[in-house]
């Protein structure tokens, strides 16, 4: 379970709680001659300075739970024996689309690793090489990134 931003608050309210006590130090209000304000936790440089009664907070406000909107009369509801059959239809499909994008990898390579091999005489310039050579490497990578996204949507369903 992933802690919400709510429940990490919580958890650092009831920690600062639990540590107050032991942090609680005695806080004085200095203020110069122009009226200046200061204020120390130092007993040595609070000559003259008036001892503030400061005390830490012994609750944890409480957290106000969220209002469910409650679901339309209306609303389509898809009862579990049909839910899991999609899951299943979707697992197949991400599989056949993985196998596929598999299919094309290997193929993107092979032009690429053809490519690689051949010289044109017109290319003294490596750059023209490179740059002849770019969209068969551009081409490898979107099926690589195809393949990420779909072995990650498999990991994640059903």
């Amino acid at each position: 379970m992933k802690p919400t931003p709510v429940m990490r608050n919580l958890a650092l309210a009831a920690l600062l709680a639990l540590l107050a006590p032991a942090v609680a130090a005695e806080i004085w209000e200095c203020v110069d001659e122009r009226g200046n304000k200061r204020f120390t936790n130092i007993k040595s440089e609070a000559k003259g300075c008036r001892l503030l009664n400061v005390t830490p907070p012994n609750t944890v406000p409480g957290v106000k739970p969220q209002a469910r909107t409650p679901r339309p009369a209306d609303f389509p509801r898809v009862d579990g024996e049909t839910q899991k059959q999609r899951d299943t239809d979707r697992r197949k499909i991400l599989e056949q689309e993985l196998a596929n994008e598999e299919k094309l990898l290997a193929q993107a390579r092979k032009d690429l690793a053809e490519q690689e091999s051949i010289r044109l005489g017109s290319e003294r310039n490596y750059q023209r090489v490179l740059d002849r050579l770019e969209p068969y490497k551009k081409k490898v990578k979107l099926h690589e990134d195809n393949i990420a996204n779909l072995k990650r949507e498999l990991a994640n369903a059903k």
